[in-house]
């Protein structure tokens, strides 16, 4: 299975108590359909100290969000958009915002 988001991407949150934020995906988890945002959907995690100098105690971590909660973010419209796979003469795919026509 494979999805229409990848690590790197800019995208924008659509649903959830985080709606509208914007960040970048730092992980991808295609069986479960959920990618973790950059800055979105922070929970508490409380953290036995492993070693001398690394400290223990309460830290905000990024959760794991479902992707139908996110949509891919165009630089130039400045929103989150809805995109469209174009191939060029060199046979390679890039994806284009279906609004404005431009490569994302």
């Amino acid at each position: 299975m494979s999805l229409r988001i990848k690590r790197g991407d800019k995208v924008i949150v659509l649903a959830g108590k985080d709606k509208g934020k914007t960040g970048k995906i730092l992980k991808v988890f295609p069986q479960k359909m959920c990618a973790i945002v950059e800055g979105a959907n922070l929970v508490k995690k409380h953290l036995k100290r492993r070693s001398e100098n690394e400290p223990g105690g309460v830290k905000e971590i990024p959760s794991p969000i479902h992707i139908s909660n996110l949509a891919l973010y165009c630089p130039y419209c400045n929103r989150g958009v809805r995109f469209g796979i174009k191939i060029l003469e060199d046979k390679t795919k890039i994806r284009i915002c279906k609004r404005c026509n431009k490569e994302i």
